[in-house]
């Protein structure tokens, strides 16, 4: 005799959230430009650097192309060519004391990690990092490497968020199912980047608010 099954209980089995990629900077990880230039340049181009949204010094650009996989030395000619040697100066000094730019982990984060593989979900990491600078994250903060099982770097791929070719590679490479997988980015065009490969993309604001969305989503932590 068949055993009837109710097509509504394999869809949501099917469905079960099974791994949580995360964001670095801004999810797992504190960006702040202040600690590493505070005292060594004028403050008012630190303070408006840290309050600019308009990217009037072309920080963000710049540091968006070493992001994408461009070397520094690249990215500096073109820097100081258009911005000039002071605020190539600025730039280089970030760079070359960006631990200073990552003051702690975002409050709550370590130990939602840890109590996500406590309970045997699959923890991984997808950031937009320069393949120069990606490895001060583990080294400022071990707990990461440790909790993560694996992570794409985008300068390491020469791809980035929210283009779905970065999506499906850490798909591919972690072996997941996207209906399965949850990611937290606080960016919100990279969580819609996620959703259009049918991720389950979630715009991050703080790890209570993370814990009650995997919560809801059925995660039990």
């Amino acid at each position: 005799m068949m055993n009837n099954v109710d097509d509504n209980d394999v869809a949501n089995r099917n469905s079960e959230i099974h791994d949580v990629m995360f964001d670095f900077c801004g999810v797992l990880v504190e960006l702040n430009y202040r600690p590493c230039l505070q005292g060594h340049f004028p403050q008012k181009f630190v303070d408006t650097l840290c309050a600019d949204e308009d990217d009037i010094y072309g920080f963000f650009a710049a540091e968006a192309r070493m992001d994408a996989g461009d070397d520094f030395a690249d990215v500096i000619k073109d820097y100081h060519q258009q911005y000039g040697e002071d605020l190539a100066k600025a730039f280089t000094y970030y760079i070359e004391h960006y631990d200073d730019a990552l003051p702690k982990m975002i409050d709550g984060m370590e130990a939602l990690l840890t109590d996500l593989r406590k309970a045997g979900y699959g923890v991984w990491g997808l950031t937009n990092w320069s393949h120069e600078t990606f490895h001060l994250a583990f080294e400022k903060f071990p707990q990461l490497e440790r909790l993560l099982q694996d992570t794409v770097v985008s300068g390491v791929e020469k791809m980035h968020k929210p283009n779905a070719d970065i999506f499906n590679l850490a798909l591919n490479r972690f072996g997941l199912n996207p209906v399965q997988t949850v990611f937290f980015d606080d960016t919100q065009a990279n969580v819609d980047g996620a959703k259009a490969v049918g991720i389950q993309g979630v715009h991050f604001n703080d790890a209570s608010n993370a814990r009650k969305e995997l919560q809801r989503l059925g995660v039990k932590i």
